[in-house]
């Protein structure tokens, strides 16, 4: 792997002698180019970044899953920024057609997380108007701390207290059936998450770009084309002007580009 930017008068050590390759980073390393933000002189407030994938011509699934695009690279990112999260945000339609699980204690982050203050794993927090989820499935039933469901207050009674029954904590974070995204990241910073992860989908995305309360995006450019009519990395209706964000960092390995782009 290699870094291409902040560019510096300093060589980057991780380049490999000859310069064309740059090698496998280590998980510390690749936790040190991620960290989130320190705390300000009030505390830590809640820090929501989104880490999504797209293909070169802006596919960000293949057949509706967005492993097909992906790489090993990408996987390890990935995995490190769970690690670092507090709580990964998602929304239900992504539960359902990537067949999300628990995330998992990582023995390499246990030391850092307790330093932290963290628990050995993040939450999975699932932005679910209807509740129409599967109670039965690994998410629910054997997380090492109970997963959230962010609903809205006039979710149906009878599928709350199906998702309560099955361990699920819900939180109220909107009026009516909808989950209004400012409110959920309050609510969850409420909790004592404030180091946010959203993983999308795209529609989930969409509406924390709108409502503006995204922070942070960790975009990994995959060197592939897909055509098709497959989604974007963020849907839904488009803002009423472009939101800017500003390049923080950028590596490259095997034509794949891991970018992070803060707002300006």
């Amino acid at each position: 792997m290699r870094r291409l930017f902040p560019v510096t008068d300093v060589t980057d050590e991780t380049a490999a002698p000859g310069g064309e390759e740059g090698r496998e980073w280590s998980l510390a390393e690749l936790a040190a180019a991620y960290a989130y933000p320190e705390p300000g002189p009030g505390g830590r407030e809640p820090w929501l970044r989104a880490n999504m994938v797209s293909t070169l011509d802006g596919a960000a699934q293949h057949d509706g899953r967005s492993q097909p695009i992906s790489c090993p690279a990408d996987m390890r990112i990935f995995g490190t920024l769970r690690a670092l999260a507090d709580v990964v945000v998602v929304g239900a339609q992504t539960v359902r057609q990537e067949g999300y699980r628990p995330a998992r204690a990582r023995a390499e982050f246990a030391a850092a997380r307790e330093a932290a203050g963290q628990g050995p794993a993040p939450v999975i927090a699932v932005v679910t108007a209807g509740l129409d989820l599967d109670f039965s499935l690994p998410l629910f039933t054997s997380p090492l701390v109970p997963t959230l469901l962010l609903t809205g207050a006039g979710a149906a009674p009878d599928r709350v207290a199906a998702a309560e029954r099955a361990g699920a904590r819900v939180v109220t974070a909107g009026e009516g059936a909808a989950v209004d995204p400012a409110r959920a990241v309050r609510a969850l910073a409420d909790l004592g998450h404030t180091r946010l992860l959203t993983e999308g989908g795209p529609r989930l995305l969409g509406q924390l770009v709108a409502a503006e309360v995204l922070d942070e995006l960790c975009l990994t450019v995959s060197p592939m084309l897909t055509a098709g009519d497959a989604q974007r990395i963020a849907g839904g209706p488009s803002v009423t002007l472009p939101r800017r964000f500003a390049l923080k960092s950028m590596l490259e390995e095997d034509g794949f580009l891991f970018t992070r782009y803060r707002r300006s």
